[in-house]
């Protein structure tokens, strides 16, 4: 029998839903005399259906690392030494308070790491954290990854969240265009099982088509595998554009009246021809011709991008393409094209209405006048940011959840500057590349002993659900990551370390309710707060905030007016989840531009289209670098685990045996870029086109002082130290981490 509660002595399971990754796949967890000792898919799971992948396998040894840090860390005389959670508490006020009345707010820096997508605590109380400080210096892993998404959803939609999602359970033709899906289990789309969808697709007679420089695991199950040079999708999307223009297969379907700007992009793309781009991407005109003609006549399709339309040169006009070909071929917002997936914590539909719409560049950062986005700067501007003397110099740091040392570029800059803050917090389970620089660690609890929810990635969710998992295991005499947050925002807010964590959800709370009260289109508008907080279940702040959004959600119970919506009862209620469908058409009731359409033709991506046309002239004779993903392995903090060590998850050169041999390479080589060197052991395949490298991210774990043992037994190299961080997307301030030159010989 299950037990889906907290599980104490003796033997037990426990469901959870796994942390690790964007797919959300539910696990049964065994626990034996209050220690999880093994993972397996939860064959239940509303949403993954038992669906399990290497890593979530792997949660135990996660769990019980023995160098996860149990106790909190200080630097006493130089030395990190463990000390008691108030005599830490403590610490972290004082340097952080003092920081603070010393320079401002305003001179603190926040760096917020990826796992704050897959913790409750990461998504609820970092934003308090900052507006706390007041400060302008907020770096994330979003300008190392998913930044031009926004950027272009923003000005297409009005909505930087407003995420299109391939329908992939019910679409006919499928481009995955940038992503290997079969290793990563997807991003930007959460899609639990994303390897078995893809095989009903091929089963039920559809076709996928991937574009992707490497012959990746997923381009070996495609019906057709395009190889351009990396950095070129936008141009390739273009042509596509082109065509369906010049062949008269546009069809805009259902959205055709909620549509702006098709004149001018028709006009836009009559530059980017088949042939004039074929070139410049390494592909044929006659292939990408056909790629549009198939997107035109399938009776459904989607097109997909992800890091590869990123983390590039033209990062932010390759995500608008991508959905521009969806509008264009009349897949947007349909069964089988590309949706709009309903989060359960999404605010309750208030019907069509024009919104603000979307800009960037409030403010600029203080040394290169780079753009703000989404309210943050680019991570390539951190260290000079803190190495710069001036008014708002960085004189401090909070960093949760990252390692910006290895997973940015330039870390060895960026390594030296954090070693001369004044003070520097971390929330974080490790002793790892940034977190040693730290003066304070605060190590939130390992994953079973945490709640779950997918504040973020139900947005991303190819179906709609919802699901909750409460801790597995109870805390053991320590604080849990949401009082750990609630401390420090408790000392922004005056109320100093030792106050009540509670005041800060309540606060919250109290707040929220009071602006949904106000808004007559709100399903509580009109009543009184006192009597919502009143029906709030006792319990975990946390849990208390959850409630409140499940109610005012889009499908939640309006506090009692609408029997039978969700609650957080509700899902507690049913511990494999609940189903919610598959996706809608939203449109229009999301689109927030000014006008109340869909902008094709934004002016700041119609500015940047001219700075492609020019690139199309460009060569590229030399070797340029990607990335790639492995299987066993997410970012550099799952390194350290027995289980996803060894097999594919190393860290080699991939190269041509076409250009290993014209180079000499054999067993290690040498790989020069703008910000570095590298001496690296060469992998030989021909699952890579010519003139391209690729070497995995989030290695290098060769620093002293840090407390990652098998990590610092296998270090592999930093690929992102090849990068000196000069060259940006400069729409979305992303860094440019795929299509590096570079120069490649035999290492001696």
């Amino acid at each position: 029998m299950t037990d889906t509660g907290p599980a104490h002595a003796g033997s037990a399971t426990a469901l959870r839903i796994c942390p690790f990754c964007e797919a959300t796949c539910g696990l049964t967890l065994t626990i034996d005399d209050g220690r999880v000792t093994g993972a397996r898919g939860d064959r239940d799971d509303v949403f993954s259906a038992g669906f399990l992948c290497p890593k979530g396998a792997s949660f135990a040894e996660l769990d019980n690392d023995p160098d996860r840090l149990r106790a909190p860390m200080v630097r006493r005389d130089g030395v990190l030494t463990e000390v008691t959670w108030d005599e830490a508490f403590a610490a972290a006020a004082e340097g952080l308070g003092a920081a603070v009345r010393d320079h401002g707010g305003a001179s603190v820096g926040v760096y917020l790491g990826n796992p704050n997508a897959h913790t409750v605590a990461g998504a609820l109380y970092p934003p308090l954290i900052v507006r706390g400080l007041g400060t302008r210096h907020v770096y994330s892993a979003s300008t190392l990854d998913q930044m031009p998404k926004h950027v272009s959803l923003g000005l297409m939609f009005g909505s930087p969240v407003a995420f299109t999602v391939p329908d992939l359970d019910r679409t006919d033709y499928l481009v995955i265009i940038g992503a290997n899906p079969l290793v990563s289990n997807g991003s930007l789309a959460t899609a639990a099982d994303f390897p078995g969808k893809l095989r009903r697709l091929r089963k039920r007679g559809g076709r996928l088509v991937v574009i992707d420089p490497a012959r990746t695991r997923t381009a070996e199950l495609a019906d057709r595998h395009l190889a351009p040079r990396p950095g070129s999708d936008a141009a390739l999307l273009f042509a596509v554009v082109h065509v369906l223009f010049a062949e008269g297969l546009v069809d805009l379907g259902t959205v055709g009246d909620h549509v702006a700007g098709l004149d001018e992009l028709r006009s836009l793309a009559t530059d980017f021809a088949p042939e004039a781009v074929a070139a410049y991407c390494g592909v044929d005109a006659a292939d990408i011709e056909t790629l549009a003609r198939e997107l035109a006549a399938a009776p459904t399709a989607a097109v997909y991008g992800r890091v590869g339309t990123s983390t590039v040169e033209f990062g932010t006009l390759g995500s608008w393409l991508v959905d521009v070909v969806n509008v264009l071929t009349g897949n947007l917002d349909r069964p089988g094209g590309v949706m709009f997936p309903m989060s359960p914590v999404a605010p309750a539909p208030r019907g069509h209405r024009p919104g603000r719409g979307f800009s960037t560049g409030r403010w600029h950062s203080r040394v290169s006048g780079h753009p703000e986005v989404l309210s943050e700067l680019p991570v390539a501007a951190l260290a000079e940011e803190i190495e710069t003397p001036g008014e708002g110099q960085i004189k401090a740091m909070v960093t949760i959840a990252g390692n910006p040392v290895l997973s940015a570029p330039d870390g060895e800059r960026l390594d030296r500057a954090l070693d001369t803050v004044e003070f520097m917090i971390s929330v974080d389970p490790y002793l790892n590349e940034t977190t040693r620089h730290a003066d304070v660690i605060l190590p939130p609890p390992p994953p079973s002993q945490s709640p779950h929810f997918d504040f973020a990635l139900n947005n991303l969710a190819v179906r709609n659900n919802a699901r909750y998992s409460p801790p597995a295991l109870p805390l053991q005499g320590r604080p849990d990551e949401a009082e750990i947050l609630s401390r420090i925002a408790l000392v922004l807010y005056g109320i100093g370390h030792d106050g009540d964590p509670a005041l800060v959800d309540e606060q919250v709370i109290a707040t929220t309710l009071t602006k949904e009260t106000a808004d007559a289109n709100s399903p509580v508008a009109g009543r009184a707060v006192d009597e919502l907080i009143a029906l709030l279940p006792a319990g975990p702040g946390y849990e208390r905030r959850l409630d409140m959004m499940l109610r005012i959600g889009a499908y939640g119970d309006a506090f009692g007016a609408r029997p039978g919506g969700l609650t957080l009862a509700a899902l507690k209620a049913a511990p494999h989840g609940i189903d919610l469908g598959p996706l809608q058409p939203r449109l229009p009731d999301l689109l927030r531009t000014p006008s109340g359409r869909i902008e094709l033709a934004p002016p700041q991506l119609v500015s940047d289209a001219a700075r492609l046309r020019d690139a199309l002239g460009r060569r590229g004779d030399g070797f340029v670098l990607i990335g790639r993903r492995h299987l066993r392995s997410n970012n550099s903090w799952m390194h350290n685990l027995p289980a996803l060590s060894g097999g594919s998850n190393r860290c080699t050169l991939q190269i041509h045996p076409d250009d290993a041999s014209e180079l000499g390479l054999t067993d290690t080589a040498i790989v020069k870029g703008p910000g570095g060197e590298l001496v690296v052991p060469v992998e030989v395949t021909d699952d890579i086109r010519r003139g391209v490298l690729s070497l995995p991210h989030g290695w290098g774990h060769d620093r002293a002082g840090t407390g990652q043992t098998l990590a610092a037994a296998q270090p592999g190299v930093n690929v992102n130290q090849l990068n000196d961080g000069s060259v940006l997307d400069p729409l979305s301030g992303t860094s440019v981490l795929n299509g590096i030159p570079v120069v490649v010989g035999p290492a001696s």
